[in-house]
This record gives C-alpha cells, structure tokens and sequence, in this order.
C-alpha cells in the first residue's frame, strides 16, 4: 500500500536557529528567548552539527548554584554546570533525522531519544533544517477533504474496494460503510486507512454483502 507522501522535509523549519561550538551560555539563552525555540543545534566548520544545546543542558548551572560545582563521582551531566561554551555544554553526538525519513520514523526517534525537536541533516551531516513536535502536529490540520481524496484514490482503489463500500472524514475521523465480501480485508483496509497522513482515528461500520 503507497504511503502517504509526506516526509520531514515538508513539515520542518527550513530556516533553523543554530550557533558554534564557541558561542557563550548567555548568547544561548538569548537566541532561545528570541526564537522561542527549546534547543539549538551546534555546528562546526561549513554547518556540519557536531551536537545540540537544549535547555536541559542550560539548567545544570541553576540546580548547582548554591550547592556549589558537582562533587566528583557524580553524573557526566553535571560537569555541565561549570560549563560557558556551547562546546562544553552540548550533547553529543547529536540526534538527527534525515530529510526524506518519514513522520512515523521522526516521532520515533524523538519518543525513543526524549527529545523535542532534531536537526535535519543530509547525507553529508550538513543541517538543512529542524522538525519539532509541532511540525510532526501539522499534517493533523490537513483537510478532510484532501484526507478522503486519498483514502478514495490510493486506498480503496489498490484494494479494488472503490465501488464497494463508502466513507466519511469528519475532523479526521473516518468511518467505513456498506458491504464487504471479503471480512478479511478488513483488518487490511483498516490499517491502510489509518497509514494516511491526518487521519485521527478508523471507525469501520460494515455489513456482509448480499451473495
């Protein structure tokens, strides 16, 4: 069954806040305040990303202020809290995504990593952008016409289903009517459904079709 045709590359931020290796704690803050941004990318030479600085890394200095620097022994994190360089205070390697990578392999990696938002880079592990949370979020506001045009298009015709049964997309939410032969597509055409981009939830209403 196609996939619906979105990847990465059309819901990121194509124009992404990032600093260098040797920007200050303070220039940090400043740019996340600006941008409204939870982390920042950190790059090296011609924009290669080396790490990210997120705002996890920025509040080991404010947990260790007044009991003083991490005493040896503790977590690697904590030599954060000393830190003033975006060399030192960064994560790495960086979490990253492809630009081609699919919606599904993006939210992935934020679950599986526990991060917000990832640099997009290409082959090259040059940034080309960064995808948040929200922008995974967008594909969400398509409309449910756009939504049924491709259930009716890719879905049902694949499955020579087009001319069996009927469908309505109402906030997202597609409900499935009329006869089926088969009862064994349905799992099928349920799973094919939901594999389309913005659909919120499957409801299947189907009656065995008359021999």
């Amino acid at each position: 069954m196609a996939p619906s045709p979105y990847t990465v590359s059309d819901v990121m931020t194509h124009t992404a806040v990032a600093v260098g290796r040797d920007a200050s704690y303070k220039e940090i803050v400043e740019l996340m305040q600006q941008w409204k941004v939870s982390a920042v990318p950190v790059l090296e030479g011609e924009g290669r990303v080396i790490g990210v600085v997120s705002e996890a890394d920025l509040l080991w200095k404010e947990e260790f202020r007044q009991d003083g620097p991490p005493l040896r022994g503790q977590a690697e994190d904590t030599s954060k809290a000393d830190a003033v360089l975006a060399a030192d205070l960064m994560s790495s390697p960086a979490v990253t995504v492809h630009p081609d990578a699919t919606l599904a392999e993006a939210a992935r990696i934020m679950a599986r990593k526990r991060v917000k938002r990832l640099p997009v880079v290409n082959g090259l592990g040059m940034l080309e952008g960064v995808v948040s949370r929200g922008d995974l979020l967008k594909v969400f506001l398509r409309p449910d016409k756009e939504i049924g045009e491709e259930i009716r298009s890719v879905v049902l015709a694949e499955l020579s289903l087009a001319d069996r049964v009927e469908f309505t997309v109402l906030d997202g939410v597609v409900t499935v009517l009329g006869p089926l032969r088969n009862r064994s597509q349905v799992p099928l055409l349920a799973q094919a459904i939901r594999a389309v981009e913005g659909v919120v939830d499957v409801r299947m209403d189907l009656v065995p079709e008359n021999p």
